[in-house]
């Protein structure tokens, strides 16, 4: 099996792509970020992706939507030390076959890859059971104006992202602060991410 491990800690990285590479068949390259994992997706072909979530550059997510969208082969499991319950959903929705916590052993882990790689669909007990209980409530329109709110972004700036007016950038962030009972939309932004909506 020939794996793209992106994860940006490079004590947690080393650990993982050291004990991988200690079982059978199976080749490991080492990605610092989520962009330089995606000019590895861009050069050569994987059977798997090993991704954290939140990283420097593209998040996990973001590289599962670019494996989807290219339609290529390879399968993308996403290890997290973040239980947010709406990471399931979106990566799901962008075609992750698995989702695990970090702290899962690592034979645990092997099990659920070679699953992945049979076109089985794993995720962590503990995380399907949270992501149950909340429904995401943003469309994507209003995830983005959100994302790049909590970037710092004025409105116009916003707007001007979206190829959208200015006047639909507003709503999209009322929509977004209004769903999500915030005060306004650094608030909103907070919660979201919290959630693991963003």
């Amino acid at each position: 099996m020939n794996i793209l491990l992106a994860e940006d800690q490079a004590m947690v990285r080393t650990a993982l792509a050291s004990l991988l590479r200690l079982e059978a068949n199976m080749q490991v390259t080492e990605a610092v970020d989520g962009n330089a994992a995606l000019q590895q997706l861009k050069q050569h072909s994987f059977d798997m992706l090993l991704t954290d979530i939140e990283m420097p550059g593209a998040s996990g997510i973001e590289l599962a939507q670019y494996v989807q969208q290219q339609k290529l082969a390879t399968k993308v499991v996403i290890i997290t030390t973040f239980g947010r319950a709406g990471y399931v959903k979106r990566a799901m929705d962008a075609g992750v076959g698995g989702f695990l916590l970090k702290d899962a052993p690592v034979e645990q882990l092997v099990q659920a890859m070679q699953q992945v790689m049979t076109g089985k669909k794993v995720v962590d007990s503990e995380l399907l059971l949270n992501s149950l209980g909340e429904q995401d409530p943003l469309t994507e329109k209003e995830r983005q104006a959100l994302q790049l709110a909590a970037e710092g972004k004025s409105t116009g700036e916003i707007a001007s992202a979206l190829y959208i007016a200015e006047g639909t950038a507003r709503n999209y962030l009322s929509e977004a602060i209004s769903k999500l009972n915030a005060a306004n939309r650094v608030d909103a932004a907070r919660i979201a991410r919290q959630k693991g909506w963003l």
